[in-house]
């Protein structure tokens, strides 16, 4: 999937902002552009809007870039004027989250991390050993799978980082500019 968001950030930049902001109204704004744009339905998570864009025909690529364009002035109808600063609303809400956890040395991030890393073990764990109970709806299996691999995600990009910073700084390196 790093590939299909490499490509999406070249093709579609602000839609890509907006959907790896970890901003949950700009996400869901960016899914629902990507679903318009190439039909069906693409989650609230980068990885599958980018798994969305992945199976796109040209013609919608093509669709996608002047969703984009769209998609950039609503943006700017709501106060951003450069993509960056939607990539920097992004970093600086994971800044703050970790900031407010150090000056107040609470748990609750701690114990709510731990809490969702066992439960999607013990949720797919027992999707994988006993399958889905009898009466259940797939779409229901699917959509609470879905939200526990969501949540497991923004765990990891809690306390790992994302690879949003990696990728500036690789891009940084790559056009020369990281020479002092």
């Amino acid at each position: 999937m790093a590939d299909v968001l490499g490509f999406l950030k070249k093709a579609a930049p602000w839609i890509t902002a907006a959907a790896t902001g970890n901003v949950p109204a700009l996400v869901s704004m960016a899914a629902k552009t990507v679903s318009d744009v190439v039909g069906g339905k693409a989650g609230t998570s980068a990885d599958s809007i980018a798994a969305a864009v992945a199976g796109a025909t040209p013609e919608q690529l093509q669709a996608l870039k002047q969703a984009d364009n769209d998609f950039a002035l609503k943006m700017q109808a709501l106060g951003f004027q450069h993509v960056e600063e939607l990539e920097q609303l992004a970093a600086a809400d994971r800044a703050n989250a970790r900031e407010r956890e150090i000056q107040v040395k609470d748990k609750t991030p701690r114990i709510l991390a731990a809490v969702v890393v066992i439960l999607v073990f013990a949720g797919e764990g027992w999707y994988f050993t006993h399958g889905a109970p009898s009466n259940a709806s797939p779409e229901l299996i699917g959509r609470i799978l879905g939200t526990l691999d969501s949540a497991l995600i923004l765990v990891l990009s809690y306390y790992f980082g994302s690879s949003a910073g990696s990728d500036r700084k690789t891009e940084i390196l790559a056009n020369g500019n990281g020479q002092h």
